[in-house]
């Protein structure tokens, strides 16, 4: 966990990865929940026993599962004190370059890209590569932006 007692300390750490998280455990009844909250019941998700069959030789993760951990990623890794309030401001550019089977491990590396001042606070963007254990490729990239008001 990395701890900034203000968001001045965040600028001299642009272009520098700031924290690496814990591994999560991505399991069936987590892809479950997902496909239901978000009514993506395909196959390749939801049905193990065909997804056996299928191209990756198991259940995957949806995409989109993956990028929410995001909130999770930023939880286990950064706190921001003196800070009111932070907002998700949207992301720049996201990529799933490879698949999660279920029972994966994945964990996230964050790269502090910009911390420009807005008002009343900064925007921070955060460079995230989102990694399976045991693959070289990553699972997800992506530039996440986040709003911090003082």
């Amino acid at each position: 966990m990395k701890t900034f007692q203000t968001l001045a300390e965040l600028p001299p750490l642009v272009g520098q990865e700031v924290a690496v998280t814990d591994w999560l455990v991505i399991t069936q009844d987590q892809v479950d929940r997902f496909a239901d909250a978000t009514h993506d019941h395909q196959w390749i998700h939801v049905d193990p026993e065909r997804a056996q069959a299928g191209p990756f030789g198991a259940p995957i993760a949806h995409g989109f599962l993956t990028l929410s951990l995001l909130s999770k990623f930023f939880a286990m890794a950064v706190t921001l004190r003196d800070v009111r309030m932070g907002v998700n401001y949207g992301l720049n550019k996201v990529r799933f370059p490879a698949p999660v089977p279920v029972g994966s491990r994945v964990r996230a590396r964050m790269t502090l890209m910009a911390c420009d001042p807005v008002e009343g606070g900064v925007q921070i963007t955060w460079g995230v590569v989102v990694e399976r254990e045991g693959s070289d490729k990553p699972v997800c990239v992506a530039e996440s932006l986040a709003r911090c008001y003082a």
